[in-house]
């Protein structure tokens, strides 16, 4: 694993308890492996002036919907974020720095500088993650409503929440609880890695692709379909024994994987079957 100095910083950050990670910091060090020459600092500056210009717009009344419909002013109609509905699969979209500068983003990292202006105001939200499309709410109990940050921040609620599945999905979709729970910080970064390794994988950027799913193992090793896909991305890299390994660790976890045949035969080209 090519551990740079963006990938220490990542590392570092993400062994601290869950809820004592800076997700700023985490996000940027994920796009410091894209942007070497990035200052992280400048970016968490810009999230700690967002959040003091914020301040000074908050009514005096701070009723959770009165504070939201701030923010939204505030980030959508000054500020000028906006969802990238033209060029969604933009690798940019998922960089924390090029959502600060361009203002444009997807639904997980406009949520993210959501969360982290919200945080700075201490009014604290949470990310959920609901398939398809990332929200947040108010960590405020009995409050069940959902910030769509894609769509300029707006309130939503559970039932709207299945309708857009529904729509996503194109056919019926059954709202389970599940669907809308709060996301943990690991979870979020996974999420937004997990976007990338898609994004770049469709582009056939191997290295890349790579690069994403050595960062979500660091995030929660050991997980079975991502050591599956490590070990096929070093497989098409020609890195063969580490391919070799990862493919029969995924093997001796999930024996009756519906792909074991699959794998097996790759194995047995790479010579390093033992099964």
């Amino acid at each position: 694993m090519n551990f740079s100095s963006a990938r220490q910083y990542f590392y570092q950050e993400i062994q601290q308890p869950d809820d004592r990670i800076d997700l700023a910091k985490a996000a940027l060090y994920i796009a410091q492996e894209e942007y070497p020459a990035l200052d992280p600092e400048e970016y968490l500056n810009a999230l700690d002036t967002m959040a003091v210009e914020l301040q000074e717009r908050l009514p005096s009344s701070q009723y959770p919907l009165r504070v939201i419909q701030s923010i939204n002013q505030y980030l959508y109609d000054d500020l000028g974020f906006a969802g990238n509905k033209t060029d969604y699969y933009d690798p940019r979209n998922s960089f924390l720095n090029d959502v600060i500068d361009r203002r444009l983003g997807i639904p997980i990292t406009l949520a993210l500088v959501y969360l982290e202006v919200s945080r700075r105001i201490d009014f604290p939200m949470v990310g959920v993650g609901m398939p398809g499309h990332f929200l947040i709410r108010p960590d405020i109990s009995d409050m069940e409503i959902f910030v769509d940050a894609f769509d300029r921040g707006e309130v939503i609620f559970a039932q709207d929440c299945q309708e857009r599945l529904s729509q996503m999905f194109q056919q019926p979709v059954e709202l389970k609880p599940e669907f809308l729970a709060t996301v943990s910080h690991r979870q979020l970064l996974a999420r937004v890695l997990t976007n990338l390794k898609y994004i770049y994988l469709k582009k056939q950027k191997l290295e890349k692709t790579l690069a994403a799913v050595e960062r979500i193992l660091l995030l929660f090793p050991g997980v079975s379909l991502e050591l599956r896909d490590r070990g096929l991305l070093y497989y098409q890299l020609g890195h063969y024994p580490q391919a070799a390994d990862d493919l029969q660790t995924y093997l001796a976890k999930v024996p009756d994987a519906e792909d074991a045949a699959v794998i097996l035969r790759l194995l047995d080209e790479l010579g390093n079957s033992d099964q």
